[in-house]
């Protein structure tokens, strides 16, 4: 079911390098970190099109904003808790409210970090990006996926927040896959409870589809890889005839696809709602696997939350 495992941010690198050659109006920035989110492999093709701003995030979106002004189209990178958090403010007046061609591509997101610990775990990302107007969010499945968006979000003018994890982690999309904007996608079909998950907490939705199969519960797999704008059409279209939902993300529960699928049923198509996601919590240092655990987002997290969103249909 999983392919060989693979780091997002790796893939990232490599879209950035082929566009380099396709595309000569793009440009790269980076906050001190570009070995660690692999914008390294734009310089290395490209140098006179990156920009290393050093530990300044929120000067790297004003000289973004700016560069974005000019007609270029802007990516700008460093790990998650800062590319949000350090120069939200900048973001806000820079690029969403003018609405410039800036993609802002986070790595290091998520519990996963592990070691690093709670000031490097970013849990709140997504929540912060989704409330921007005019902001676009993509939380890919895996590498694959990651540099098919990074392809898409290139050739979309306006602003982007793409989250991406730190480790390696199994492949479940084709290495040609492709990715369009705004648009869900159904890995598996199912009759019995609509499963719907982002990042890399969408192999688990596969593991547990997997699991219950077995059982005889059939899992319908949504990859919402889009948080925003959401694909309201096949979120309400699946749950519809499963009758109940489940969503899965290595983010807070609060303000990240959970709160969005909710809002978007709440309205259109009320059914019985589990969330598998932090809560309300910062993390700690640890290693990976043990925080997935502790947390609560592991593959046995995400069965438990299938029976009892089942258990609650009428």
């Amino acid at each position: 079911m999983t392919g060989q495992k693979l780091a997002q941010r790796n893939y990232y690198g490599k879209a950035l390098k082929d566009l380099a050659a396709s595309n000569p109006d793009i440009v790269v920035l980076d906050a001190d970190l570009a070995g660690s989110t692999k914008t390294s492999d734009f310089k290395s093709v490209a140098p006179e099109r990156f920009v290393e701003v050093g530990i300044a995030e929120q000067n790297m979106i004003g000289i973004a904003s700016g560069l974005a002004a000019s007609g270029k189209t802007v990516f700008a990178s460093t790990f998650g808790v800062f590319a949000t958090g350090r120069c939200w403010e900048q973001i806000r007046l820079a690029v969403a409210y003018p609405r410039m061609n800036v993609k802002i591509v986070a790595t290091h997101c998520g519990i996963s970090v592990g070691e690093d610990g709670a000031s490097h775990q970013a849990l709140e990302d997504m929540a912060i990006m989704r409330a921007l107007p005019n902001m676009t969010v993509i939380s890919p499945a895996d590498a694959y996926e990651a540099y098919a968006a990074t392809k898409a979000i290139a050739e979309y003018d306006g602003p982007v927040y793409m989250r991406m994890g730190r480790s390696e982690f199994p492949t479940i999309m084709p290495e040609d896959t492709e990715f369009v904007i705004g648009k869900a996608k159904i890995l598996k079909e199912g009759s019995d409870v609509t499963l719907v998950g982002c990042g890399q907490m969408v192999t688990n939705c596969m593991e547990a589809a997997e699991i219950l199969g077995s059982e005889g519960i059939s899992v319908e797999v949504v990859n919402m890889a889009t948080i925003k704008p959401l694909d309201s059409e096949a979120l309400v279209a699946s749950v519809s005839k499963t009758g109940c939902c489940v969503t899965a993300e290595e983010h807070s529960i609060l303000g990240g696809l959970g709160s969005a699928v909710a809002e978007c049923l709440c309205v259109n198509k009320p059914v019985p709602i589990e969330m598998v996601g932090t809560r309300d919590t910062f993390g700690e240092s640890g290693k990976p696997a043990d925080l997935m655990k502790k947390y609560h987002l592991t593959t046995d997290d995400i069965v438990e939350a299938i029976r009892k969103s089942i258990s609650r249909k009428v």
